[in-house]
């Protein structure tokens, strides 16, 4: 599953009604209901504030409202635009200004689903992976070596401090350590190794960086 790593914010208007979409990062429900009661706070003076939210790993939970909307119209599409695209711990928050004419069930349809994806596409989302973080440090002589592996096992360099040596700190996907800890020590001979070696859950996102 994939998680919002960066709100994003959306806009879709359909014969003048405006629909004006929040996707946030929630861990609960209540972060989820608090956040609701934000955006409808905000938007007082709109006409519905409909959402879905799903939380847990595997997406365990899922909720929608169409806020006073016909029936499936709102709050399922706009929840389908979630979990079609794989992501949990999110709340999709749809709300819309009424433009005077009546938009028929599958214009609604089209509207909340159209307002969704472009939220969407203005987050920065990643998928859960296996993770380590680790130090490394080095003398100068090796450091474009470094980088160089580092780039090529798909490795994020978090950090750089440059003082007596260079020590980077990393974080890379579970799956890369033996292979790395080998080139590295075939590189330098044994003088190289990583420290702090620490497992952890991470996140990468779409430009393939890994973050906690």
């Amino acid at each position: 599953m994939k998680k919002i790593i960066k709100n994003g914010q959306g806009e879709y208007i359909e014969k003048k009604s405006k629909f004006i979409a929040h996707i946030f990062n929630v861990e609960s429900e209540q972060q989820a209901a608090a956040i609701i009661a934000e955006v409808k706070k905000k938007y007082w003076d709109a006409r519905h504030n409909c959402y879905a939210y799903i939380l847990g790993n595997k997406g365990e939970i899922q909720r929608f409202s169409d806020d006073g909307e016909p029936s499936g119209t709102a709050g399922k599409p706009i929840l389908e635009v979630l979990s079609g695209n794989e992501c949990s711990n999110c709340l999709c928050i749809v709300t819309r200004y009424f433009g005077g004419v009546l938009l028929g069930t599958g214009g609604l349809i089209r509207a909340y689903t159209s307002a969704s994806k472009e939220a969407l596409d203005d987050c920065l989302t990643g998928e859960l992976v296996e993770g380590v973080h680790a130090y490394l440090d080095a003398d100068y002589n090796y450091v474009g070596k470094i980088q160089h592996l580092c780039i090529q096992h798909d490795i994020t360099v978090v950090s750089t401090e440059y003082s007596d040596n260079v020590i980077f700190e990393l974080m890379m996907e579970k799956q890369v350590l033996q292979k790395f800890e080998k080139t590295l020590t075939e590189m330098s001979s044994g003088r190289i190794g990583l420290r702090e070696i620490k497992e952890v859950k991470m996140y990468r996102d779409g430009r393939g960086i890994l973050s906690l």
